[in-house]
């Protein structure tokens, strides 16, 4: 959520910011309904400082005339407020729905555009594999090694569902040990978050103020819970209404969490196989930061991604998303992208993000500085390892002539094998 003292003092940011994502939000309505709500307010108090000195001027008076008479005033006094009242509910009302439709203000960096068309390549790195064969692609491979299988996935859960079975389940927590203890000894504190979360919760991330963001989580009526589309969901509110001191800042958690998604926008994309799923498992990074040093913070966090994607020695690209294809919470967005041999083209596996304090805002969450001074923090989250999508990018670009898969040298302390072998196809 954006600070209302900005919109006020500076509408044209925030109706530039709106024009470069493509937000149709009416601003100079929103401060419309703020001078309403603002002056409501001080109506109430102005009622309510004519009722305390109605009360003193009683409790002085001997007169009883006098006081009926101030009692009839206060009695109309009463009603005003009450229809103040009421009015101030329904203008609040508006007032916030407003608010919460104001996307996040994006950094000055940020390339502009409406869509994905508009992002910016700024690196390529790491060597793409020239094989003396065509290459086939992680389905291929994982239904002859028999260590994926969506047909029974299908069978038992319906569409957009996969088993990782034998050495891909053993594979799964190999990439789960090698990011916990890089990011921990990095200074994450390592976490295991619940999947569950209130509603005010998501809504304190910033995910389910339009229609489009609620039709992409799994939402449980009985319980009034939301299950997470990623663990940044749950961890982000873990410090909601609390205070850091400056020198505890940044404060950083890498968490392993099962992640849940409609994958409502995403008809007829990826139906098959398991790169676009309903279920999945993910490592997350999240931080706390200072506001000045969220930036620097940012960088950060996009050197550990590429520092695991080195040590698996897998190509990829980072790319810098645009306005328009930057979710609404946050300010900035650079996404890693892996070369998907079997596929001939980069896939998205990372996505590392500066929410700046439009998260911390709606959740409360403060730093004091030597001063004293109470300030929000800016969050940030970062991908450590989307499990399936490494999974799929270590059988595509490892994978031999004769069908079997290398391990990376980087994960091999972690497995009773080194190669997968595509002659399993019938476990």
């Amino acid at each position: 959520m954006l600070d209302i003292k900005l919109i006020r003092q500076n509408p044209q940011i925030v109706k530039e910011a709106c024009k470069k994502r493509g937000a149709s939000v009416d601003v100079d309505k929103l401060l419309k309904t703020d001078k309403e709500r603002l002056d409501i307010l001080k109506s109430v108090e102005e009622i309510r400082a004519k009722k305390n000195q109605a009360n003193k001027k009683i409790k002085s008076s001997a007169d009883e005339n006098e006081k009926k008479k101030i009692i009839g005033e206060m009695k109309k006094l009463d009603e005003r407020g009450d229809e103040l009242t009421r009015r101030l509910k329904i203008v609040e009302k508006e007032f916030n729905l407003q608010m919460f439709q104001l996307p996040n203000i994006p950094l000055n960096d940020v390339p502009v555009g409406f869509n994905e068309s508009a992002n910016v390549i700024e690196k390529e790195t790491g060597k793409i594999p020239k094989f003396g064969f065509k290459p086939k692609d992680y389905l291929e491979i994982g239904e002859e090694s028999g260590i994926i299988d969506v047909k029974r996935a299908s069978k038992v859960s319906g569409s957009r569902f996969g088993y990782l079975r034998a050495e891909a389940a053993l594979l799964e927590f190999a990439l789960v040990r090698l990011a916990f203890d890089v990011l921990t000894k990095e200074g994450f504190t390592p976490v295991v978050p619940p999947v569950f979360i209130k509603p005010e919760m998501m809504w304190g991330m910033g995910y389910i103020d339009t229609e489009a963001d609620r039709a992409e989580r799994y939402f449980f009526e009985k319980d009034n819970l939301f299950l997470v589309g990623t663990a940044e969901q749950s961890i982000g509110p873990m410090h909601q209404g609390e205070i850091f001191q400056e020198k505890d800042l940044p404060k950083r958690y890498v968490a392993f969490s099962t992640c849940f998604r409609e994958e409502a926008g995403s008809y007829g994309k990826d139906t098959k196989g398991i790169l676009r799923v309903h279920q999945f498992d993910k490592l997350e990074m999240f931080s706390y930061s200072l506001p000045q040093k969220s930036k620097e913070e940012h960088k950060f966090l996009i050197s550990l991604e590429e520092k695991l994607m080195n040590m698996l020695k897998l190509p990829y690209r980072i790319v810098h998303l645009s306005t328009g294809d930057t979710a609404r919470p946050l300010a900035s967005t650079f996404d890693i992208e892996t070369w998907m041999p079997g596929q001939n083209k980069y896939r998205e596996t990372h996505s590392s993000s500066n929410a700046t304090d439009f998260q911390a805002r709606r959740l409360n969450i403060r730093y004091k500085n030597k001063k004293g001074e109470l300030g929000l923090v800016h969050t940030l989250n970062a991908t450590a390892f989307a499990i399936g999508r490494m999974i799929i990018a270590i059988l595509e670009n490892c994978q031999q002539k004769n069908g079997d898969v290398k391990i990376p040298t980087a994960l091999k302390k972690y497995l009773p094998f080194t190669v997968i072998k595509t002659s399993k196809n019938e476990k």
